[in-house]
């Protein structure tokens, strides 16, 4: 009885999509709130994007050194309303001419991700559409293909903020997870690091975010000054872990404030070399674990024997010293490396369109307005084959991380 009810549901679910995917345009709205961003889009389904909104929240945190989830919450409700319409009057489109509407639902901050969910439940029931609920980081990783051809399977790499994973990409809702972040995420790292080296008083860091901040002083920083232990290095699998990295980071700072005889809070001399170390030694971690990755990939038939490829994306993915650590390691594998542009990157509404845009030409997770939706702040993508990652346990021939700075 119960199979019987739940089969007759998807096919109400799937006579409501084709009925109305059919007489309206195939127009998409995208929102996304799942961190300090609100953003919005509408997309046709070629990928030309008709409008968008983003509201970025950046300001606000940096003055309060960090994110406040309750802040966040009650930036995203006061800018919502206005982002989305924003968008959808830039694409000269009203919300009847829409096909669906995507929303970031998993994972992230909870209380972020409840205002768009909640926005786009009122939205679609007032306007009778298809609701597509998105996870973040299967929109990270599907952008690139909104920007050029890149056929499945290919590698991916999401280093954000919030996340950092390696996964396979085989279809638009089909990944195989490789390694994911044990503690924190790359970009939380390096923003932390900035805090602690307090960059927002440095006359050219006071507007940028903590990472942003740490790429622009390690340019002009000799990384050799301070050797960071790269971590994990006994470990042969491909997860990440950056805390124990923040701690080395942490001490040779208290150390260097003691030797210069400052208080914590006050811009250190070395500021720029630290910067340069500890921006390196993150790069190298990324790097080894993707090269691992690649070799599992290569060994157990995962990707293409023909112009493989490794995409980068997230909000780290923007860093171009990162960027050209990963270039000599898909140089060596002989993978084509792609990363979306900068703005691509970071969140914004546009992935999260695109996210619906191929879900809704494949039919996949397409729900009725009425259908209850949780978010989730908490969400693996894909199917978890972390264990037998690590029980192949395979070890890395040597690399030269010569980085050009």
């Amino acid at each position: 009885m119960f199979r019987s009810k739940v089969k007759a549901l998807r096919l109400l679910q799937l006579g409501y999509t084709l009925r109305h995917t059919a007489s309206c345009s195939r127009l998409v709205l995208g929102i996304e709130t799942s961190c300090d961003d609100t953003g919005a889009a509408v997309l046709d389904e070629t990928g030309a994007i008709l409008g968008e909104s983003l509201h970025s929240q950046k300001e606000v945190h940096l003055r309060t050194g960090g994110i406040i989830p309750t802040v966040a919450q009650q930036l995203h409700r006061e800018n919502i309303e206005r982002v989305v319409q924003e968008a959808l009057e830039r694409g000269g489109v009203a919300p009847s001419q829409l096909a669906a509407v995507a929303t970031t639902v998993k994972p992230g901050l909870a209380l972020s991700l409840g205002v768009g969910l909640e926005f786009t439940r009122q939205l679609v029931r007032r306007h009778d559409k298809p609701f597509i609920p998105i996870h973040h980081m299967e929109a990270h990783a599907l952008t690139v293909r909104m920007l050029q051809p890149v056929s499945f399977p290919f590698l991916v790499l999401l280093v954000s903020g919030g996340h950092s994973l390696l996964a396979v990409a085989r279809g638009v809702d089909d990944f195989l997870l490789l390694g994911h972040a044990l503690d924190e995420a790359p970009g939380d790292t390096l923003d932390k690091v900035a805090r602690r080296l307090s960059l927002v008083k440095h006359p050219q860091c006071s507007s940028l975010s903590g990472g942003q901040a740490i790429e622009l002083l390690a340019r002009d920083g000799d990384r050799t000054k301070f050797s960071f232990r790269t971590p994990m290095g006994q470990t042969h699998d491909c997860c990440f872990s950056f805390a124990g990295l923040r701690n080395q980071i942490t001490m040779t700072i208290m150390k260097k404030e003691a030797e210069e005889g400052v208080e914590e809070g006050t811009l250190l001399k070395c500021v720029n070399d630290i910067a340069a170390a500890a921006q390196h030694t993150v790069a190298a971690h990324l790097a080894k674990r993707t090269h691992r990755a690649i070799l599992f990939c290569k060994a157990n038939g995962l990707l293409p024997p023909s112009s493989p490829t490794l995409v980068l994306s997230g909000g780290v993915a923007s860093n171009q010293y990162i960027r050209k650590a990963l270039t000599i390691v898909t140089e060596m594998t002989g993978l084509h490396l792609i990363c979306p542009p900068a703005k691509f990157c970071t969140d914004n509404g546009v992935m999260i369109a695109w996210n619906g845009v191929e879900r809704l030409r494949e039919g996949k997770g397409i729900l009725a307005p009425d259908v209850d939706v949780c978010y989730g702040p908490r969400a693996p993508l894909g199917v978890d084959i972390t264990a037998e990652v690590k029980a192949a346990a395979i070890r890395l021939p040597p690399l030269k991380m010569k980085i050009p700075s």
